[in-house]
C-alpha cells in the first residue's frame, strides 16, 4: 500500500512539474524576442508624450551620428543607480551627434513614482537636455523586447542597432566601473568605428508592462 501510494504522489508530483514547464516556455514562446543586432528600431514613428508636453518619436530623435535609446523609470534601484551615469551620458552625446531618447513604459497604477508628474520632475532635477517620454501603452517597449530598467538600445548612422544591453559593469559603485560599455559604444559610432562589444546583459528591474487593450 506505501508503495502505492509513494508511486501515486510521485506521478503527481511529475505531472505538475511537467505542467509547470509548458506553461513557462508557453510563456516564454509567447513573450517577444529582443530586438537583434543590425535590426532598425520598430515603432520608430509612434509619437510619445515628452516631459514638455509635446509628442515626439524615435525617429524624430535621431541623430546624425547614431541613436540612443534608453529604457529606463524613476521607481526602479537599479535605474536610481544608473540615472545620473546616463544623464551625463546622454547629455554628452547629443552633443556629439547621438540622438538621445529615455522612454518610460512602466505602468504608473504599479509604481506611483513612474507617474508622468514624477517624470517632469526628476527630468528637471537632473538637467536632462533629452527627451524623457511615456511609452503610454507600453508597445514600444515590447516591440523592442526590452525586458529591463535601464535597458540600452544604441543604433548607428544607417540606423541598425549596434549595442543593446547594460550601462556599465558596475551600477552601485561608479567608482570601481571597469567597462563602460554604452560609452565606449558611444565612442566607437562617433569615431566611424565599429562597436567592439555589441551585447551584454541588461540588469535592472522588470517593465512593468501596462495591459494590452483588448
Amino acid at each position: 500500500m506505501k508503495r502505492m501510494l509513494l508511486g501515486a504522489s510521485r506521478a503527481v508530483a511529475a505531472t505538475v512539474l511537467m505542467a509547470g514547464l509548458a506553461t513557462a516556455d508557453q510563456a516564454n514562446s509567447e513573450a517577444p524576442a529582443v530586438l537583434a543586432l543590425g535590426k532598425p528600431a520598430p515603432l520608430a514613428d509612434t509619437r510619445m508624450k515628452n516631459v514638455d508636453g509635446k509628442e515626439l518619436s524615435i525617429a524624430q530623435a535621431r541623430g546624425a551620428k547614431g541613436t540612443l535609446v534608453v529604457f529606463t523609470c524613476n521607481h526602479c534601484p537599479w535605474a536610481k543607480a544608473w540615472h545620473s551615469r546616463i544623464v551625463t551620458l546622454g547629455n554628452a552625446s547629443l552633443k556629439r551627434g547621438i540622438g538621445v531618447i529615455a522612454i518610460n513604459a512602466n505602468d504608473p497604477a504599479a509604481y506611483g513614482e513612474d507617474a508622468y508628474p514624477a517624470m517632469q520632475s526628476n527630468a528637471k532635477k537632473s538637467k536632462m537636455a533629452f527627451p524623457y517620454v511615456v511609452d503610454a501603452t507600453s508597445d514600444v517597449a515590447r516591440a523592442f523586447g526590452a525586458s529591463r530598467t535601464p535597458e540600452a538600445f544604441l543604433f548607428d548612422r544607417e540606423g541598425q542597432l549596434a549595442y543593446h544591453g547594460a550601462i556599465d559593469d558596475n551600477a552601485q559603485q561608479p567608482d570601481q566601473v571597469k567597462v563602460r560599455y554604452l560609452e565606449d559604444a558611444v565612442n566607437a559610432l562617433v569615431d566611424g568605428k565599429a562597436v567592439a562589444l555589441q551585447e551584454t546583459k541588461a540588469l535592472g528591474c522588470s517593465i512593468k508592462f501596462r495591459s494590452p487593450k483588448t
